[in-house]
C-alpha cells in the first residue's frame, strides 16, 4: 500500500461511528487522512453536504481517494456521483470494493454504518486501497462513463 496518498473522509450522523473506526485504521496504517465531518452521531445532518465536499476534493485532484459513510452508503454514492470525474461505489464487502477499484477505477468508497460492522468496514477499506485499476478493456468502459458526463 502506498501510504503517501491523501484520503478525505466524510459522513453523516448514521455513518459517523463507522467512519471513526476506518479513520483510526487508516491513521494507524500511516495514511494521510482529512475528515470533513460530520463530527457527531448525535445531531442529524444532511449527507449530500458531506458527499459534495468529499467529491469536490477528490475531483480537484488534491486527494487520490475519498471515503463516505451514511446509513447504507447508497445516498452518499448517489450524491457523490453527481460531481464530474467521480466514480463512487457503495460497497458492503471486500470483494465488491476490490472490483470497484480494479474494474471501475472507483475513486470514492461509500459504506453504510447501519449495515456494516467496524471490522468489516476496515476490511472493505483495506481491499479498496490494495486494489489497482486493471485498465485494458476496463479503461475503455471508464472512458464511456466519462463520455456520459461530457457529451459532445
Amino acid at each position: 500500500m502506498n501510504k503517501n496518498i491523501l484520503i478525505v473522509l466524510g459522513s453523516d450522523h448514521a455513518g459517523y461511528e463507522l467512519k471513526l473506526a476506518v479513520l483510526k485504521f487508516l491513521e494507524e496504517m500511516g495514511y494521510d487522512v482529512t475528515d470533513v465531518g460530520a463530527h457527531s452521531s448525535e445531531e442529524s445532518v444532511d449527507y449530500p453536504v458531506f458527499a459534495k465536499s468529499v467529491a469536490e476534493k477528490v475531483a480537484s485532484g488534491k486527494f487520490k481517494f475519498g471515503m463516505l459513510f451514511c446509513g447504507t452508503g447508497i445516498g452518499m454514492s448517489i450524491a457523490a456521483n453527481k460531481v464530474k470525474r467521480i466514480r463512487a461505489a457503495a460497497c458492503s464487502d471486500p470483494v465488491t470494493a476490490s472490483f470497484a477499484r480494479r474494474h471501475n477505477d472507483a475513486n470514492i468508497l461509500c459504506m453504510g454504518g447501519r449495515i456494516t460492522t467496524p471490522t468489516i468496514g476496515i476490511a472493505i477499506a483495506e481491499a479498496f486501497l490494495k486494489a489497482e485499476f486493471e485498465a485494458g478493456r476496463h479503461a475503455r468502459r471508464v472512458e464511456e462513463i466519462f463520455k456520459i458526463e461530457h457529451p459532445e
